[in-house]
């Protein structure tokens, strides 16, 4: 049996007596109430932790907005080239535009993370391993994330616990080394940002390049300062003609829409239009 199978999840339930077998203020009430751990395996929770379309546990959780059901992003994505509705419920996501209302869901993978043993390290390696086989750099934010879940896990290379103070002081020097990177170790993409409208002027420096986590908001905030504009939620960015969402990383609008074309990534901004 595989050992995520025999992982419990301990849930600790205040038990409480009836008011009629133990009086409000009771001597007895104190003494016979108490904490109650109860077991559950895991394949019990499995359902609320898996995807409906590839039946696997959650990689990348993506949640759509309209009905908060969540499905990996890689599938979720693939299934809504070709329909609005949700797997799940079948309720119409949006008409035109289903991708633009669904959201990364980073509670919810931190959460299958924590409950699968081993789950996170195998993905992070899946996609360090693909990399490596294409001869191409294995980008610094999968870095950060491999040493990340080890830190997590608080283990020497020898299966000893790091003692609190050592954990801590090492978390310390790795959060300052991550404030003073600034992302610059993460995967970079390179953007040409035009502008397709007559109403708003175009940018000085249209070639810019960022980590490829930073999300369509973020350059929503930056050509809003660069324009002075009053709110960033007044443009439109879009790729290959298509709204892009506000919560797409840069890295995810590179593969679903610009997987087979040469850099940079061309994005055009104009005024917000509202969507019937």
């Amino acid at each position: 049996m595989p050992g995520y199978f025999r992982l419990f999840v301990l849930l600790k339930v205040d038990f409480n007596s009836d008011s009629d077998q133990h009086p409000a203020g009771g001597s007895d009430l104190k003494q016979n109430s108490e904490m109650l751990t109860r077991k559950i395996q895991l394949w019990d929770i499995n359902a609320h932790i898996t995807c409906r379309l590839c039946e696997g546990y959650l990689i990348d959780a993506t949640t759509v907005t309209e009905c908060l059901h969540t499905f990996c992003r890689s599938c979720l994505v693939k299934y809504l080239e070709e329909n609005n509705t949700c797997p799940a419920c079948r309720i119409v996501i949006h008409q035109s535009h289903p991708l633009q209302y669904i959201g990364h869901d980073r509670t919810m993978q931190d959460i299958v993370y924590k409950l699968v043993p081993g789950l996170q390290d195998a993905e992070v390696k899946k996609q360090r391993d693909f990399y490596q086989k294409l001869g191409m750099e294995v980008p610094g934010d999968l870095k950060a994330e491999l040493c990340g879940a080890k830190a997590h896990l608080g283990f020497h290379h020898n299966g000893d616990l790091k003692s609190e103070d050592g954990a801590n002081k090492d978390t310390g020097e790795e959060k300052r080394e991550e404030d003073e990177d600034y992302h610059r170790s993460d995967e970079q993409v390179s953007i040409c940002l035009e502008c397709n409208s007559s109403k708003l002027r175009g940018l000085k420096r249209k070639w810019i390049r960022c980590s490829a986590q930073a999300t369509v908001l973020h350059l929503k905030k930056f050509i809003a300062k660069k324009l002075n504009l009053t709110s960033f939620n007044e443009l439109d960015i879009l790729c290959n003609e298509e709204i892009l969402g506000k919560d797409h990383t840069l890295k995810f609008v590179v593969v679903t829409r610009w997987r087979f074309k040469k850099s940079p990534l061309l994005l055009y901004y104009r005024p917000k239009m509202d969507l019937l």
